[in-house]
């Protein structure tokens, strides 16, 4: 037993790719500046044992993503900015809810918060170098059944 990062995140990457909306796709939090058009990232923000799913032998666990979509806010017509990022968010947290198992490798994404803040998007601003980005950042909670064994 043990977390598996690579199948996790692979398959919530891959609901991105598919959507056709995003320029790229990458697995990281971004160091430097994206280029233009539309970017998602996926990264870790934290993990959790979840004591109300954990038994005597074993440990389940919340793993939370933090995915961000990113657009330059310059981008013409500038009205349509927000219409695009929300558009990206909606269609990744209906991919999310849609296969809530991530093909059968995690337990559930928590849809509605049942061990801490549910999948959901918060929208701002983020600056790299000399441009604006337009941003979204999304919770992506995973639910991870005997993660991790517990022995006296």
């Amino acid at each position: 037993m043990a977390l598996d990062l690579t199948t996790y995140r692979a398959h919530a990457l891959s609901h991105a790719q598919a959507l056709g909306l995003f320029e790229r796709v990458v697995g990281h939090e971004p160091v430097s500046a994206p280029d233009s058009g539309l970017t998602y990232a996926l990264w870790v923000k934290g993990i959790r044992p979840i004591p109300a799913r954990s038994g005597l032998d074993t440990v389940s666990a919340r793993l939370e993503l933090n995915g961000r979509v990113f657009l330059p806010a310059d981008t013409e017509p500038q009205d349509d900015v927000d219409v695009a990022v929300t558009t990206a968010v909606d269609g990744l947290m209906g991919a999310y809810s849609s296969d809530f198992e991530l093909g059968g490798t995690i337990a559930n994404v928590d849809l509605l918060g049942a061990h801490g803040p549910g999948l959901g998007a918060d929208f701002g601003y983020a600056r790299f170098d000399n441009t604006t980005y337009r941003v979204a950042t999304l919770t992506v909670p995973l639910i991870i059944n005997d993660a991790w064994t517990e022995a006296p």
